[in-house]
C-alpha cells in the first residue's frame, strides 16, 4: 500500500514487539455545531451496548480443548475424507478442527490490538468531533475485546498461535499509511467487516459454549464498527479524483490478497504435520473452504458497495480470487 512504510522490531530485540512509522497529522477543529444525526446515534448506541469481559463473560464454563467432537454434516465429513489427513483417521478431523478454532481467535486477538491501534490514530486524524467521539468509543470496544481474546487463550487453549506473516503484513499496511481515510478503509470495512462475518458464524465453526458467547458480545461492537467506516468513507469517496479511487482499489485488492492467503492456514499445517503445500492446496481447492471464504467475505463486499469502491476492477479482482459468490453457497454453509 504505501511505500513509506517503517516496520522494524523492538529496539532490544524483543520478538513480542513490533514497531510500525507512520508520518501523520493530529487535527483539531474548534467547530462544535453537531452534524451528522446517524454519527450521534451511533455514539449513542455504543454507549448503551457496553459489555464486561469480567462480569458478562461466565469464565468458569469448561472448555475441553481436544476433546472428541460430534460428526458434522455430510458435506463437512466429505471435505474430511478429501482432506491430505483423512488417512489418520476420524480423530484427525477433531484435531483440525480444535486447531482451527485456536488458530482464528489467536488471530482475533493480533487483529483486535491492530483494531485499538488503528482506532486512537483515527481520533487523531479524523477532522471532525462527532467521528472522534466515535472513534473514542472503538478504541473502548477494542481494549475490551483485546482483553476477552486474551484471557480466553490464556486459561482455555493449550498452545495459541503468533500473528500469520499475512495478517502482519496487512496490519503493517494499514498503520503505515499517512492518509486516515486509507486506515478506516483497511481496517473498519476490510478487517472488521470481516471478522464481524467470522463471529457470526461462530455458532457453526467453534466448539464450546464459552467462545460462541464471546463472538456474539464481540459482533455487537464491529457491527458498530463496520457501520462507523460506513459512515465516515461514504460521503469522502463520491469526490474522489480518478487517480485517488484507483489507489484505494488497491488497497482493497491487497488487503483482499493478504486476508485470502491467510486463509490458507499455513501455520496449522505445521502444527498437524500436514505439508504446507498439500494443506494449502486443500483449502485453496475444497468447496468447503471456499464457501467458508466467500461468505467472511460476503460482509466486505456489502461494505465497499455502500462506500461507492465495489467497482468493475475490485470485483473482478475479487471473482479472480474467487471470493465472491457467496449466495450460491449459502445452503452449502447451512448444512454444515
Amino acid at each position: 500500500m504505501n511505500s513509506d512504510m517503517g516496520l522494524t522490531r523492538s529496539a532490544h530485540g524483543n520478538e513480542h514487539e513490533w514497531h510500525v512509522d507512520a508520518p501523520i497529522t493530529a487535527r483539531l477543529t474548534w467547530d462544535y455545531e453537531p452534524r451528522s444525526p446517524r454519527t450521534l446515534s451511533l455514539i449513542e448506541r455504543a454507549r448503551a451496548a457496553q459489555w464486561s469481559a469480567k462480569s458478562d463473560v461466565d469464565w468458569s464454563t469448561e472448555v475441553e480443548f481436544g476433546a472428541p467432537l460430534p460428526n458434522d454434516s455430510t458435506f463437512s465429513m466429505s471435505s474430511f475424507e478429501s482432506s491430505p489427513f483423512a488417512r489418520r483417521g476420524r480423530e484427525s478431523w477433531d484435531l483440525y478442527r480444535w486447531e482451527f478454532q485456536s488458530w482464528m481467535i489467536s488471530q482475533f486477538l493480533h487483529g483486535e490490538q491492530g483494531a485499538l491501534v488503528a482506532a486512537a490514530r483515527l481520533v487523531e486524524m479524523l477532522p471532525d468531533l462527532e467521528n472522534k467521539q466515535l472513534a473514542v468509543s472503538q478504541v473502548v470496544d477494542e481494549a475490551r475485546h483485546v482483553e476477552v481474546f486474551s484471557r480466553y487463550l490464556r486459561e482455555k487453549v493449550p498452545e495459541p498461535y503468533p500473528i500469520s506473516d499475512s495478517l502482519s503484513t496487512l496490519l503493517g499496511d494499514i498503520l503505515s499509511d499517512s492518509r486516515w481515510d486509507v486506515t478506516a478503509l483497511g481496517m473498519q470495512i476490510m478487517v472488521e467487516a470481516l471478522a464481524m462475518a467470522a463471529f457470526r458464524m461462530a455458532n457453526t465453526t467453534f466448539h464450546d459454549d464459552l467462545i460462541r458467547d464471546i463472538t456474539r458480545l464481540v459482533a455487537r461492537d464491529e457491527a458498530r464498527h463496520v457501520s462507523f467506516g460506513v459512515l465516515s468513507l461514504k460521503e469522502l469517496y463520491t469526490e474522489l479524483t480518478d487517480a485517488e479511487r484507483r489507489e484505494r482499489e488497491e488497497v482493497v485488492l491487497d488487503a483482499a490478497q493478504l486476508m485470502r492467503r491467510r486463509f490458507l492456514l499455513e501455520d496449522i499445517w505445521d502444527r498437524i504435520d500436514v505439508t504446507r503445500s498439500d494443506g494449502m492446496h486443500y483449502a485453496l481447492t475444497d468447496p468447503l473452504m471456499i464457501a467458508y471464504r466467500q461468505a467472511i467475505f460476503a460482509k466486505i463486499v456489502s461494505a465497499l458497495s455502500q462506500i461507492g469502491l465495489l467497482t468493475e476492477r475490485v470485483r473482478d479482482g475479487m471473482s479472480q480470487m474467487n471470493l465472491l459468490g457467496f449466495s450460491a453457497n449459502r445452503r452449502v454453509l447451512a448444512a454444515r
